[in-house]
């Protein structure tokens, strides 16, 4: 046993070190990268992406974790999970055609520019020939990873989301249609009076960052390990607990939106920052699943950063940031607009309540690609078709309609329901957390200090070391229960309409 543990962390160095140069590889193309480095960059990934699967398909770390897996009971927990994880990934690798898997590492390292190009310009077109070949890798994928309890679109969404099948969320949505899609349509008809001369204004975009800055220490985000740099899409993307890196988008004449984001992928880096450094050395650190990674920014940027009491707070400081743009606005005026439900296009800019609706949109039409009969070709008539069934209106052009998200763009087929998933945990969360502290109290403060003390310590520590499902019942003693979610939505924005 002793042996064969030692040769699997020598192997696991090895697989963490590729690991680093494909982060930093891509975190560089998606930020600073010139275009005409793109495919000399490539050239090289491509080496490292085939080096990095001979080492995870070696006969001898196969042998080696199918040996720890046989007697993992013996393993300490953190180590058990993980061989646990590895084991369901080798099998699924090995079921991978070896040119098919490198190919789709290439396709994909080109397929963010072109996407980008695409979406500047509106023009689907461009990103066509590219998306064709990704969605058909994924078709192949569930054929080539299906199982007796598996198939299809099932197989992608439980490797995003583990025991979250088509079965769960089509029960988790309907939920939301039977109860919080009326209270959408009554609420979107209603008007919300406050001042809102500001809007359209032009907020320029180096205060922003300023003030986005400001945020990142009103949540103590270490900065020391960690850097926010801008980017066509915000994201987040980290190397253990010490590198952990955030992207915004600033548009000028949308201040709110820059700040949200600030906000959204602090709170995942917050979730990496936090979790046990032990885990550093271990492919254990990371969050334990997409949904519950979506828990804590959609927490931080909606439940914390959407809240009263975090404007009346800090509403002075961005105030003083721009003080002609926001002249004689007030703390509620702001707070009111960064929460006025409508109907609009752009998922990543959406408000708290007709949010879900852009997820059930993109899994009805992912259903359809994958299971169905969409083709590729028709996905822009598609989209606006449902986006018209829902909300009621019609992008103008492609940029605001199907290639407003990059997901596709890096072949993540499954991954959107988690978002609802992760709003819906956050809200479960929030509950069990207001009944051991005064969240409110803690926002006034001036920080969340208190706040990510308590996260930190019921589920970011444990980082992948469990599975979702275990970290919530530990955070808050019982199972996923979207209730909460319904509950909360419809509270808040009863007392945020009624409220005139």
């Amino acid at each position: 046993m002793t042996d064969t543990l030692n040769l699997y962390k020598q192997y696991r160095r090895k697989i963490l070190a590729y690991k680093y140069v494909n982060f930093i590889s891509s975190w560089d193309l998606q930020t600073e990268a010139p275009d005409g480095s793109v495919e000399n960059t490539s050239r090289q990934l491509e080496v490292i992406t085939e080096e990095s699967y001979r080492i995870q398909t070696d006969e001898k770390y196969v042998k080696c974790v199918e040996k720890l897996y046989a007697e993992r009971d013996k393993l300490d927990e953190v180590t058990a999970h993980e061989v646990e994880k590895i084991k369901k990934e080798l099998s699924q690798l090995k079921n991978i055609p070896k040119d098919e898997y490198i190919g789709y590492q290439q396709l994909l390292n080109k397929s963010y520019p072109v996407y980008v190009k695409a979406k500047q310009t509106g023009n689907f077109r461009l990103f066509l020939p590219v998306l064709k070949e990704i969605v058909l890798f994924n078709k192949k994928l569930c054929k080539w990873l299906e199982t007796d309890t598996l198939k299809g679109y099932d197989v992608l969404l439980d490797n995003y989301e583990p025991q979250y099948t088509t079965k769960e969320y089509d029960a988790f949505f309907d939920l939301l249609r039977k109860k919080l899609v009326p209270f959408v349509k009554e609420t979107v008809r209603k008007k919300l009076k406050y001042n809102d001369s500001f809007v359209g204004k032009q907020f320029d975009a180096g205060r922003q960052k300023q003030f986005c800055e400001y945020i990142r220490d009103v949540m103590c985000f270490d900065k020391t390990r960690g850097v926010m740099k801008e980017s066509e899409h915000p994201f987040t993307s980290g190397f253990g607990t010490d590198d952990v890196r955030i992207t915004v988008h600033y548009y000028p004449e949308m201040v709110e939106s820059a700040i949200f984001s600030a906000i959204h992928e602090t709170g995942h880096a917050l979730y990496e920052q936090q979790q046990d450094k032990c885990l550093n050395e271990t492919l254990c650190c990371g969050g334990a699943s997409l949904g519950l990674h979506e828990s804590q920014s959609r927490f931080y940027e909606n439940i914390i950063g959407r809240s009263l009491a975090f404007w009346q707070t800090h509403f002075p400081r961005l105030q003083q940031t721009f003080p002609e743009q926001l002249e004689g606005i007030t703390a509620t005026d702001f707070y009111k607009h960064v929460n006025k439900a409508q109907c609009s296009f752009i998922r990543v800019d959406a408000d708290e309540l007709t949010y879900p609706l852009h997820i059930m949109l993109r899994y009805e039409m992912e259903r359809e690609f994958i299971d169905g009969n969409l083709q590729v070709e028709d996905f822009p008539e598609y989209w606006n078709k449902l986006f018209y069934e829902y909300f009621g209106i019609t992008p103008p052009d492609d940029s605001s309609g199907v290639l407003q998200d990059v997901h596709w763009a890096y072949g993540n087929i499954g991954y959107f329901p988690t978002y609802a998933l992760g709003s819906a945990i956050a809200s479960q969360l929030y509950a069990k957390m207001s009944s051991d502290i005064d969240v409110d109290k803690c926002i006034r403060s001036g920080s969340t200090f208190e706040i990510n003390k308590w996260l930190k310590e019921r589920v970011h520590r444990y980082g992948d070391s469990k599975y979702p499902k275990e970290i919530l019942r530990i955070a808050t003693g019982e199972d996923f229960n979207p209730d909460y979610y319904v509950e909360y939505l419809i509270k808040k924005y009863s007392d945020l309409y009624n409220a005139d």
